[in-house]
């Protein structure tokens, strides 16, 4: 058989460095009203009420949220929060959203870097921080793993309109 129709591989030692950690804290500001959105619904269930609710059960958003210093609407943006997330229950006092999202840092020391995160956000555990998992990373995060904890610092449930707190800890060589 030619090498060329075989599937090869080659493994050899990492050799990685010595594992970091660092702890962030930034800001991410969802919108879904307004003439300027940063979440826009991209699909809804026909059966599940999903057309009048800004958060629906079974609603997919398409998103590229800004992630600022502090949460001020006028704070410094450090970068911007890309990627999906659709509402995963039924009821509003369980609502919880399913989320791929790429982190992405825009400026200062992690410019160029990014913390993935693909995860479900029990977002109506609002009395206290909820956690999401942190499955990889680019540049300076490259590998990475952890988690983030988020704290809601202000919502509208009319709107769906939120501001989080994101207090991230990576784990990265």
């Amino acid at each position: 058989m030619a090498r060329h129709e075989s599937y090869y591989g080659k493994t050899k030692p990492a050799n990685l460095k010595e594992e970091k950690v660092t702890r962030i804290r930034f800001y991410l500001r969802d919108t879904l009203s307004g003439q300027n959105p940063t979440a826009v619904r991209i699909a809804h269930a026909n059966l599940t009420g999903g057309s009048e609710s800004p958060v629906g059960f079974g609603s997919l958003f398409a998103i590229d949220d800004p992630l600022t210093v502090g949460p001020e609407k006028h704070s410094k943006e450090i970068g911007n929060g890309q990627g999906m997330y659709v509402s995963g229950s039924k009821e509003l006092n369980k609502f919880s959203i399913v989320m791929y999202v790429d982190l992405a840092f825009t400026t200062g020391k992690f410019n160029g870097s990014s913390i993935s995160i693909f995860s479900r956000n029990p977002v109506a555990e609002e009395a206290g921080e909820r956690e999401i998992a942190i499955v990889g990373g680019r540049g300076k995060f490259r590998m990475a793993r952890g988690f983030v904890k988020i704290k809601t610092h202000k919502i509208d449930m009319k709107t769906g309109d939120a501001v989080l707190r994101y207090d991230a800890t990576v784990y990265h060589y």
